[in-house]
């Protein structure tokens, strides 16, 4: 029987891949209205621990607050919900 099919079958692992941190929007609510929330500020209040390629802003949650989010992406859900309560968000450019 060949070598190939004797060794074990492994899986794939992309080296491409982006590791985001994710924070959802449910968790801003945390800061005070009219804050500017950057990552300095997130890992300040302990809702991300690294910055692995970016920091993502993700739609779960309600926001009451209006804030001004600075991170490297946001979903749509998120945007809409951050927008809706007054606040805004800036994009900071992903250099990897």
């Amino acid at each position: 029987m060949p070598l190939h099919r004797r060794l074990p079958k492994r899986g794939f692992k992309n080296p491409f891949r982006k590791e985001w941190a994710h924070v959802n929007v449910g968790s801003l609510d945390v800061f005070e209205n009219g804050a500017v929330v950057d990552i300095e500020a997130l890992m300040g209040r302990g809702l991300i621990k690294k910055v692995a390629n970016g920091v993502k802003i993700l739609g779960k949650g309600e926001i009451k607050k209006k804030l001004t989010v600075r991170a490297h992406a946001i979903s749509a859900g998120a945007l809409s919900k951050i927008e809706k309560a007054g606040g805004k968000f800036e994009e900071i450019n992903l250099t990897v």
